[in-house]
C-alpha cells in the first residue's frame, strides 16, 4: 500500500465495537465507508460482555441480534448478580435474574439485553462490515493525522505491515479510536477528567470446572466483600470457563494476580491467570463531539464507569445517532443544522450516563466491608446478615435492571418538535398509559425512542424503522399527498405506513407519528401539518 491514495465518503478511524458499528449504519445507507484500525482485530482483554437491550435493537436493525444471540453464551447460565465473601464462600445477597433461556419476555422490548463478550461480538461487526482484501475495513493501517479543507478532510495513515503511507479524501471523519484518542486530540477537543482517576488490575483466568463446582450457586457477576482489596466485581466472561477479576492497584500490593484470584476462590479447584493489565477507570466527556469536518463517537467522546454497563450502549447509540446524519449530509438533503443536532442530542445523554455509573461505583467504594464477614461465626454470621439487610434495603437492583435508563431518555434539539395541544387526540387517548419516568413504556413521546409493539405479523414497530423517516398513520388525512410531496422535493427519505391496530395506535398517543431514521420520535399530531415543508426542513436541520 506504499503511496496509496484512496477516496472515499467517511473515514472512520478505529475498528473497536463503536467504529464498525458506525460503518455498518453507514453502508446500510449507501455512504462509503473507509474504517482503519491499527490492531490485528485479536481482542488479548475482552472488557464488554453484557450488550443492553438498548443496544440489541440496533444491533436488531443492523441484521445481527439473531448473531449475538446464537454466539455461544449458554441459555441455562444464571444472570444472576450476588454478593459473596469468594466464590463457593459465604453468600451474603443475590438479585436473580433467571437465565437467558427462562427469564420471561418483556413488553417494552423485541430485544431483551445478552451476554456477548467483546472478542465475540467484535469478528462479528467486523464479518458485516467486510474484511475482504480492499473492504472497507483495514486493518494493521494506523491513523496519523488529518487536514480540512473546504470540501473535505485529507487523512494520512500509516500500514503496519509494509510501513507505506496511506492518504484518503473524504468528507468527514469520524474519531472512534478509544479514550486516548488521536482523532479527538488532533481536532484540539478538549476531555478533562470529572471525577479521580482510578487505578485497576484488570486479571482474566480460566477455571474449567468452578461453574460445575458452584452449581446453583453460579452467578453471571460477584461482588466480592474480601476487605480489603477484593470488593470490585468477578464476572463470567464465557459462561463456561473464562473469568474477569478487577481489583484495586493500590489495595493489592505485593500479591501477583495468582494470589489475588486464588483469593477470589474458596474452592479448590484449577485456576490459570491468562493475563494482567492496568487499567485507568477515568470519566470524561468531551467539551465537543464536533469540530469541522470531525465528529468523535464512544470512548473518543466520553467514558465512564463501568458499573451498570452503559458505555458500550451510549456508544453504539452515538452510531445509530450520527449514522443517519452523515448520510443525509453526504446525500445532500441535510441541512447545516443536522450534523451540529449529534452533539446537541448525544453529549447530554453521556453526561447524564456518567453520573448514573459514577453513583452505582460510589455506592460499591462506600460499602463497609468489617473483617468479621470472612469469619465462620455467630459474629461474621451477624456481620453478613446486617450487610444483606442494607443491601436488599438499597437501589443495588437499578444497577442491572434499569430498563428507564436503557429506554426514557428523550432528546431535546431543534430536530425535536414537541407536542402541541390537541383538540382531538384521537384514538390513543388512554389514562392508564404509565406516566413520569416510566412514561417511555406506554407512549411515543417526542424525542423519545419509538415504543416497541408486536405487529400483527409477528414483527415489531421497531422493525419499521431505519431507512428513512417513517409515518405512523392512524387514521387518513387528505394532506397526506401534499405531505408526502413536501419531503419528496426536499429528498428526504420518507415511508408511510397506514396501522389500523388499536393497541399501537393507543401506544403512540396520536392519529400521525414521524419516527426518524434512528427510531425516534421527531413529531406526533392530530392532524397533518398544512405546511409540511416547514415540518421537513426543521427535521433535516435546515431551519
Amino acid at each position: 500500500m506504499a503511496g496509496a491514495r484512496l477516496e472515499t465518503d467517511v473515514v472512520v478511524a478505529g475498528g473497536g465495537p463503536v467504529g464498525l458499528a458506525l460503518a455498518r449504519d453507514l453502508g446500510r445507507r449507501g455512504v462509503r465507508t473507509l474504517v482503519l484500525e491499527a490492531s490485528d482485530g485479536t481482542v488479548t482483554r475482552p472488557r464488554t460482555a453484557t450488550v443492553g437491550p438498548r443496544s440489541m435493537e440496533l444491533l436488531r436493525r443492523w441484521g445481527l441480534a439473531g448473531r449475538v444471540r446464537a454466539a455461544g453464551w449458554p441459555g441455562d447460565h444464571p444472570l444472576d448478580v450476588a454478593w459473596v465473601t469468594a466464590l463457593g464462600g459465604h453468600e451474603i445477597h443475590r438479585l436473580r435474574l433467571g437465565t437467558c433461556d427462562e427469564r420471561p419476555a418483556q413488553p417494552w422490548t423485541p430485544e431483551p439485553g445478552h451476554i456477548c463478550p467483546q472478542d465475540v461480538l467484535l469478528p462479528l461487526l467486523a464479518e458485516a462490515v467486510g474484511t475482504h482484501p480492499g473492504g472497507p475495513l483495514r486493518r494493521l493501517c494506523r491513523f496519523d493525522a488529518f487536514t480540512e479543507h473546504a470540501d473535505g478532510v485529507t487523512v494520512t495513515a500509516t500500514d503496519l505491515g509494509d510501513g507505506g503511507e496511506l492518504t484518503v479524501d473524504a468528507q468527514y471523519l469520524a474519531g472512534c479510536d478509544g479514550s486516548s484518542s488521536a482523532v479527538r486530540e488532533a481536532a484540539g477537543i478538549k476531555a478533562p477528567d470529572r471525577y479521580t482517576t482510578r487505578v485497576l488490575r484488570d486479571i482474566v483466568f480460566r477455571a474449567p470446572r468452578l461453574r460445575e463446582q458452584l452449581g446453583p450457586r453460579a452467578a453471571l457477576l460477584y461482588f466480592l466483600t474480601r476487605p480489603p482489596a477484593l470488593r470490585f466485581p468477578l464476572r463470567a466472561l464465557d459462561g463456561r470457563e473464562l473469568y474477569r477479576l478487577l481489583v484495586p492497584a493500590d489495595g493489592a500490593q505485593g500479591l501477583d494476580a495468582g494470589a489475588l484470584v486464588r483469593a477470589a476462590v474458596a474452592l479448590d479447584t484449577p485456576l490459570e491467570t491468562l493475563s494482567e493489565h492496568v487499567w485507568h477507570l477515568t470519566h470524561r466527556v468531551a467539551s465537543a463531539y464536533r469540530a469541522g469536518r470531525v465528529l468523535l463517537c464512544g470512548d473518543a467522546a466520553h467514558t465512564l464507569s463501568p458499573s451498570g454497563g452503559l458505555g458500550l450502549d451510549i456508544g453504539l447509540a452515538d452510531a445509530a445517532d450520527l449514522g443517519w446524519k452523515l448520510a443525509g449530509t453526504v446525500a445532500g438533503w441535510a441541512g447545516p443544522g443536522l450534523l451540529d443536532s449529534y452533539d446537541t442530542e448525544r453529549r447530554p445523554v453521556a453526561e447524564a450516563g456518567l453520573e448514573v455509573a459514577r453513583t452505582h461505583l460510589v455506592r460499591t467504594l462506600r460499602r463497609e466491608l468489617p473483617a468479621a464477614l470472612l469469619l465462620d461465626s455467630a459474629e461474621g454470621k451477624q456481620a453478613r446478615a446486617e450487610l444483606a439487610e442494607q443491601l436488599s434495603g438499597s437501589e443495588v437492583r437499578r444497577e442491572f435492571d434499569c430498563p428507564d435508563v436503557h429506554f426514557g431518555h428523550r432528546y431535546t434539539s431543534p430536530l425535536v418538535v414537541p407536542d402541541a395541544p390537541e383538540r382531538n387526540p384521537g384514538p390513543a387517548a388512554d389514562d392508564r398509559r404509565p406516566r413520569g419516568r416510566d412514561a417511555w413504556r406506554g407512549e411515543a413521546l417526542p424525542g423519545g425512542r419509538a415504543p416497541h409493539v408486536w405487529l400483527a405479523d409477528g414483527t415489531s414497530t421497531l422493525d419499521l424503522f431505519g431507512p428513512a423517516f417513517h409515518l405512523l398513520r392512524f387514521t387518513e388525512s387528505v394532506r397526506l399527498t401534499a405531505f408526502t410531496a413536501a419531503f419528496a422535493r426536499r429528498h428526504v427519505p420518507l415511508t408511510t405506513t397506514r396501522c389500523p391496530d388499536r393497541r399501537v395506535a393507543a401506544c403512540y398517543g396520536r392519529p400521525y407519528v414521524l419516527v426518524r431514521p434512528d427510531g425516534h420520535v421527531a413529531w406526533r399530531g392530530g392532524e397533518l401539518p398544512f405546511d409540511a415543508g416547514t415540518l421537513a426542513d426543521r427535521l433535516r436541520g435546515a431551519r
